[in-house]
């Protein structure tokens, strides 16, 4: 398919009431408001193609933008290219998990997450933290560097409650990633969990809330699913 054939089958899936939940949720135009179940059938239509999702994620729309995410060859992207499409990511379904699932399946998923987290925009430092957190979700425990874990997880104790808005959410998120899927550090994350109890994030004029870290591991814990890790971020 060619990318007016995609735009123009997106607009056709298109739905207002989407749409404007969508911009509750900060989401800003252009937009047709495609629900991901149907933005899942676009893509079983152009299957993978890393060049059409090249083309498709600089339209600026952004249901194209997402699509794009889930027909990109991820290791097929340099460091470059994944600064620019964190760069482009204009509300936080695109940046978090868009471009932090992709980040974290390209080859440069923890290099560009702990890069991310320094930057003083709110949208950038917070794709890294989701990046960071689908690394620890994906990558096998060997492969992860525990010095690095250390220090985030400190740097998450001290600075989350004074961190920005959507970086409180993430920060939050990679907590719960790391009690979750690193057995090893189920106990430390639950400890850090207790002691900066709830995470106030402004949700604008929605009904979502934020998860208690301690509370979500558990639940984890008592399922048994403790150290289960994903075949892949992207969904």
């Amino acid at each position: 398919m060619t990318k007016d054939e995609v735009l123009n089958e997106l607009y056709d899936f298109g739905n207002e009431g989407t749409k404007s939940i969508y911009i509750k949720h900060g989401a800003n135009e252009p937009l047709f408001g495609v629900k991901v179940g149907d933005l899942k059938k676009v893509k079983k239509k152009t299957k993978i193609d890393h060049n059409l999702a090249l083309e498709l994620y600089h339209t600026g729309n952004s249901d194209a933008m997402y699509l794009a995410g889930l027909i990109c060859k991820p290791k097929a992207l340099s460091k470059e290219e994944l600064q620019e499409w964190a760069e482009l990511a204009n509300w936080y379904l695109l940046s978090e998990y868009t471009v932090a699932a992709v980040a974290a399946e390209s080859n440069f998923g923890w290099e560009m997450g702990k890069q991310w987290i320094t930057s003083d925009q709110e949208n950038i430092a917070s794709t890294g933290w989701s990046t960071l957190a689908s690394c620890v979700a994906m990558v096998a425990d060997e492969n992860l560097n525990y010095t690095d874990i250390d220090n985030l997880l400190n740097l998450v104790e001290k600075k989350i409650h004074s961190s920005k808005n959507r970086v409180r959410y993430t920060m939050n998120g990679f907590l719960i990633s790391v009690g979750c899927y690193l057995i090893d550090y189920t106990g430390k994350a639950l400890s850090i969990a207790r002691e900066i109890g709830k995470v106030d994030v402004f949700m604008g004029d929605t009904s979502c809330k934020v998860p208690l870290a301690e509370e979500y591991i558990l639940k984890v814990k008592n399922m048994d699913r403790i150290g289960k890790k994903k075949k892949k971020a992207r969904c």
